[in-house]
């Protein structure tokens, strides 16, 4: 019984996830505002089919680690330093302004200091998932606004991290006296200090050795394992050997792998299996909701809403002006960062089971995260309205100029940073000897490539020659895109036998339509389906046998160059006509570069 319950709650809540999740895509919404809607269609508030709430919650522990992991594995303290000067002020202050703001309704609704300081909190951080997404759908994730916020939101990610840590330590003492606390603050502080240089510097040696001892069988089965073993076992180990919390190892996980040479084949292989278990993590937070909680405590809602959506708006973008960016930057910042989501539940989870916050803090932030989440595109595609109506009011614009001081800069950083379209690049999928040749034949002609290539000692050869090389498997759209399909010119396959090729064109195609995609495959009968995908020349190698021996034998018959070129266009056509090279030779030149240009 127990296992068909396991059986139903992972059907029940992942149909009802995709269901509501595309409906809420397709109307231009986050797709989490779907997970938590599933949550409440499949909870016990509501009729209808109940899930197990308490499998679920065991789901969602899993869910926690991978995206804690997931959060390590793409932080980088490159990217942190290059905004250190906003980010770092810019959120600090602006958690604390929202903390006390949520701390100060819910005093004023009867709870209690403790419960108050972690609702606060939780209304302070914002959503990695959404804030990416709204950046990335208005092409600001590479301007100066979108490194800020990126930036921003990982210092808040660490700060919700450390309290993470802390918050058992303090609420868990008893009494409550500073005479407890501090000892305990101290000794959790030694533990957390030996997790983490256990975990970078020994950690930081095996987990890279052991993930190249594992990729050198390639199997990819071996490998995601191994990367899903490393992130369950550091989270665990961090809780039975040093008695933090696993959300820290998780993250410290994440941070070792991503400092290797596997990172992104890690978040490529290993983390979509974050992506379900994340999408349970939703659902199990939209289970505890109550929808008569809307009748019970409107004002709550209210006023929450009004510190996620205003307070924290206006605290950021009084932060960015007074730091010297113009108000199209504050505008950005604030507006992206105007929205709760994965972090606040995870602190909420962590209150419950320390019985610091009641069951309405939850009702509450699954209501403010659905609004909040839901409103976020909307409001980020009003800034420019939002900047034009300032802009016409002088009143307004001196008393921004004020605040913002004599630094305030100029708006050109506030487009997609001007980066020269690369017309001589190209991605080659495979290093065997077709892509040598290609590569050596695009270098001589001015085309710099970049190899995707799943053997790690070739990928390291190229490097040291200077030659761009990704290390991944070029199936995983992560693996192609951190290869800067988006940029390039052209998508060789040089490799006949990699699955779901017709995919990856069809993704390539997506993300840049005029780039030129030329694949490889053994058989004719393969060919079509590239053609149908979107490549415009594709290689087959029993036509091109064909074509080989044909010219060999006519020239051992002793025929002249024209006899050769006319029975070469014969069996062309007799080999490919319908199929991928039924278009004029003009096409596979234009394809391939051939024509000169």
């Amino acid at each position: 019984m127990h296992n068909l319950d396991l059986i139903l709650t992972l059907t029940g809540g992942l149909a009802a996830a995709l269901v509501l999740g595309y409906a809420t895509h397709r109307l231009g919404l986050s797709p989490i505002v779907g997970y938590l809607l599933a949550g409440v269609a499949v909870g016990p508030n509501t009729p209808g089919f109940v899930a197990n709430k308490e499998l679920a919650g065991q789901l969602a522990e899993i869910g926690v680690i991978l995206l804690m992991f997931g959060v390590g594995l793409h932080f980088h303290f490159k990217e942190l330093f290059e905004v250190r000067r906003i980010a770092i002020p810019g959120a600090v202050g602006q958690s604390l302004v929202a903390t006390l703001l949520g701390g100060l309704l819910v005093l004023g609704f009867g709870w209690g200091w403790q419960a108050s300081v972690v609702f606060g909190l939780a209304i302070s951080v914002a959503s990695t998932v959404v804030l990416l997404r709204v950046l990335a759908d208005n092409n600001d994730l590479h301007t100066t606004a979108g490194h800020i916020a990126v930036g921003w939101l990982v210092v808040e990610d660490l700060f919700t991290v450390l309290v993470l840590v802390l918050l058992p330590v303090i609420f868990r003492v008893e009494p409550v006296e500073t005479g407890g606390v501090v000892p305990a603050l101290a000794w959790a502080v030694l533990k957390i200090g030996l997790l983490v240089v256990f975990t970078l510097f020994v950690g930081g040696r095996l987990i890279p050795w052991l993930l190249g001892r594992v990729a050198s069988t390639r199997s990819r089965e071996l490998f995601t394992l191994t990367v899903l073993v490393v992130a369950l076992g550091i989270a665990v180990g961090a809780v039975e050997l040093f008695g933090v919390s696993m959300a820290l190892g998780a993250f410290l996980a994440g941070m070792v792998v991503g400092r290797s040479e596997f990172s992104l084949r890690a978040a490529s292989e290993a983390l979509p299996l974050r992506d379900a278990f994340a999408v349970l993590f939703f659902v199990s937070v939209g289970m505890l909701f109550n929808p008569r909680f809307l009748l019970e405590a409107p004002l709550l809602v209210a006023g929450t809403l009004g510190i996620i959506t205003l307070g924290k708006s206006l605290a950021a973008l009084t932060i960015v002006l007074l730091l010297g960016y113009s108000l199209r930057v504050g505008l950005s910042v604030a507006v992206a960062l105007a929205q709760i989501g994965e972090f606040s539940f995870i602190l909420a989870a962590l209150g419950r089971e320390l019985r610091v916050l009641p069951e309405s803090a939850t009702d509450t932030l699954v209501v403010a995260a659905i609004v909040s989440i839901g409103l976020n595109p909307i409001l980020y595609r009003l800034i420019d309205p939002i900047e034009a109506w300032m802009n016409r009011r002088p009143r307004v614009m001196r008393w921004l100029s004020v605040a913002g001081g004599a630094r305030s800069r100029s708006d050109h950083d506030l487009h997609p940073q001007a980066r020269p379209a690369p017309r001589h690049e190209a991605i080659v999928v495979g290093y065997g000897p077709v892509g040598r040749t290609v590569v050596r034949l695009l270098r001589e002609n001015g085309v710099e490539p970049t190899v995707v290539e799943l053997n790690l000692d070739t990928v390291r050869g190229l490097r040291a020659e200077g030659i761009g090389a990704v290390y991944g498997d070029a199936t995983h759209w992560e693996t192609v895109k951190q290869a800067g399909v988006e940029r390039v010119v052209a998508l060789i396959l040089s490799s006949s036998g990699m699955g779901a090729s017709a995919e990856v064109i069809r993704q390539a195609r997506e993300a840049s339509p005029r780039i030129r995609v030329v694949a490889r495959v053994a058989y004719l009968r393969e060919a079509p389906a590239l053609r149908r995908a979107g490549a415009d020349a594709v290689f087959s190698g029993e036509g091109e046998v064909a074509l080989t021996m044909t010219e060999f034998i006519l020239r051992e018959l002793g025929a002249t160059a024209e006899q050769i070129d006319r029975e070469r266009d014969r069996i062309r056509t007799e080999l490919f006509a319908g199929g991928p090279f039924s278009e004029p030779q003009q096409s596979l030149q234009q394809a391939t570069g051939a024509d000169g240009r």
